[in-house]
């Protein structure tokens, strides 16, 4: 390359850079101005950087096929700021997207925006949720993180205190601080953690989340704190059917309740595929499954919408966990009394009929098994089924495709196109269902396929807990994905 060629191309990529400067002080604007949130594709992009961006970008042209650039996002965000829109959350890249195919239809970027996100103003003022998290363990540090990031505005869900079993003191509440501020897995936070002693509280990102002591949920009083009306996520792992949870609506100020487990006697929800099924002004106490049933409904509902199941067997391949033991000692259970970080654990999974409960046409038809390996978070399902349709590789792979760009479970699959794709790539993904695209296997005769479906257990299943949290606290904004 010439030295005025590379010249050339520095200049372009400076443009381009701008640009994208531009166009990030644009969704900030949007986000903490006006509570409407764009992503890419379902990722993020509040308080990204310019790389960031940028990466998104390509990944968005090479999943629809489509030259999308930094100009037509540009002018479809600048149209959005000059809308009247309700509280939203939109899809930048898919707006993209159509605005490529469709333009030579509208005058101006602003008619096609106008004509697109019409149906917004029929959505309704939304009254922000009070949010209590009782426990602070990995999902329960996990959801307080992506409640503070997600605070914006405050006008959906307000985290405003966290429940413990300690009797709190300075040295206590310091490193419960440090837990939230520091992840050996997803890293530093990205905001400020500090500690209110006299008030007994975190402050986290300029605002107080109250820590409170309590040996059982029916001996608080939450509307002591200022606390109404408010959404109990139980993330102990101690309370699992619907007696025990239904001591926390004994609380005074508490008025629903969301288990981070399989729960006995509540509603399973997956959210994406039957969480329509429940009306929350109707039942009080719900539980978000499990991270691997939030991972192989959606693929397997799709599966089965388009080519039947007929049978299948499901192997989790999943991170080690907090009941393992980190050397051997005794385990209640056979084999995860081994040393996790060093052994492969062959172990059980209910995650197979677990799925009968938000899908029922499935019931009776998968088996499954589980080995725990040595890595510390990222998980991966074998699916192996027998579908009533013939199919094949492009077959599969497109149907899959679809689901994941248009209907019901966008947010829910992640389609990924990585040749290199390992259990390291997928941590940080806040889709439950990663569907791993280069890894599909079908039989000759096209009725038995093998799918490789990645999810992060952690980080993953979180965002499925916080989707539903809206759902159940009447907070979900307009969407357009």
């Amino acid at each position: 390359m010439s030295n005025t060629s590379y010249e050339q191309q520095l200049a372009l990529q400076t443009e381009k850079n701008k640009k994208v400067v531009e166009f990030i002080k644009i969704v900030s604007d949007l986000w903490y101005d006006q509570a409407i949130e764009l992503v890419i594709f379902r990722n993020t992009i509040v308080d990204r950087n310019v790389s960031d961006i940028i990466n998104l970008h390509q990944y968005a042209e090479e999943f629809v096929g489509k030259a999308i650039s930094i100009d037509d996002t540009l002018a479809i965000a600048k149209a959005i700021a000059t809308t009247q829109l309700p509280a939203s959350r939109l899809d930048i890249g898919k707006l993209a997207a159509e605005y490529v195919a469709e333009k030579d239809a509208f005058d101006t970027v602003e008619a096609f925006v106008t004509a697109k996100l019409g149906e917004s103003q029929n959505y309704k003022a939304i009254a922000p949720k009070d949010v209590v998290l009782y426990g602070f363990g990995r999902i329960g540090r996990l959801l307080a993180r992506e409640l503070a990031t997600q605070a914006g505005k405050g006008g959906q869900l307000r985290l405003r205190a966290v429940v413990t079993r300690d009797k709190m003191d300075a040295v206590l509440l310091e490193k419960r601080a440090s837990l939230l501020r520091l992840d050996s897995v997803h890293g530093d936070f990205n905001g400020t953690v500090e500690t209110d002693i006299e008030n007994n509280a975190l402050i986290v990102n300029g605002v107080p989340v109250t820590m409170i002591s309590a040996a059982q949920p029916e001996d608080i009083d939450y509307t002591a704190y200022g606390i109404n009306d408010a959404l109990i996520i139980d993330n102990t792992g101690v309370f699992k059917d619907e007696a025990a949870l239904s001591r926390h609506l004994v609380a005074k100020g508490a008025s629903q309740v969301l288990l981070t487990a399989p729960g006995k006697g509540v509603p399973n929800i997956v959210y994406g595929v039957n969480h329509d099924e429940y009306n929350p002004e109707e039942v009080k106490i719900f539980s978000a499954a499990s991270c691997t049933t939030n991972a192989i409904t959606p693929i397997l509902k799709v599966v089965e919408d388009n080519l039947g199941v007929v049978k299948g067997h499901l192997e989790t391949i999943h991170a080690y966990t907090n009941d393992q033991n980190l050397v051997d000692n005794m385990h209640k259970k056979y084999r995860r009394g081994r040393a996790a970080a060093l052994n492969m654990v062959i172990t059980e999974t209910g995650a197979g009929s677990a799925v009968a409960k938000a899908l029922p046409v499935l019931a009776g038809k998968l088996t499954s098994n589980a080995i725990r390996v040595p890595v510390p978070n990222g998980s991966l399902v074998v699916l192996n089924l027998e579908v009533g349709k013939d199919t094949s590789v492009e077959g599969l792979n497109e149907i899959m495709k679809n689901a994941a760009l248009e209907g019901n479970l966008v947010e829910q699959i992640k389609y990924s196109l990585n040749n290199e794709l390992v259990s390291s790539d997928i941590v940080g993904t806040s889709a439950p269902s990663i569907f791993d695209s280069n890894a599909t296997i079908v039989s000759a005769d096209g009725k038995n396929v093998v799918m490789y479906v990645w999810y992060d257990n952690e980080y993953g299943y979180s965002h499925q807990v916080m989707r539903l949290a809206k759902y159940i606290a009447q907070v979900r904004r307009y969407t357009y994905y």
